[in-house]
């Protein structure tokens, strides 16, 4: 065998070795789960968000009312307005909040006739600068089918 592979063999013993004591290692930063009052996601064992060192990290919002209810069904600007109020009710508990979203991703079912009406609500509701980073999507549906638009994002924690 080459000093080479020799090597080789060493290293990869060694790094396996290394991944499986990681594996069963807690995490080097504590996840914290982010609800709120009324939790809309509970039921699916989801969480609203996770909180990492100074991240909040959420899942996708949906335009979910107060009672469990669709808000806005066939009205996309009052389904994005929800979906964003959804969705910053979630930074606030986790300690962040629209103006520290860093990174969104929005679905929506109608790329073409939802892009302008969001435009105008990303002005409204991240208007600073620099700008977040995003991706806008159009899937064929989301987790209900009378959603329109559903959100998700990465936030910086600031308290």
């Amino acid at each position: 065998m080459s000093t080479a592979s020799t090597t080789s063999a060493a290293s990869t013993a060694s790094t396996a070795s290394t991944a499986s004591t990681e594996s069963t290692a807690q995490p080097a930063v504590e996840r914290v789960r982010v609800s709120a009052e009324p939790d809309w996601y509970e039921s699916a064992g989801i969480s609203l968000g996770v909180r990492v060192g100074n991240l909040v990290f959420t899942s996708g919002q949906g335009p979910i009312g107060a009672d469990g209810s669709t808000v806005g069904v066939g009205d996309f600007e009052a389904q994005a307005r929800q979906a964003l109020a959804n969705l910053s009710t979630v930074l606030t508990n986790a300690g962040s909040s629209l103006a520290e979203v860093v990174k969104a991703t929005v679905f929506v079912t109608d790329i073409a006739a939802q892009q302008g009406v969001f435009a105008k609500l990303r002005a409204e509701h991240f208007p600073n600068k620099p700008h977040l980073a995003e991706s806008f999507v159009e899937v064929s549906s989301l987790a209900d089918p009378e959603w329109m638009i559903e959100i998700e994002a990465i936030g910086l924690v600031v308290r």
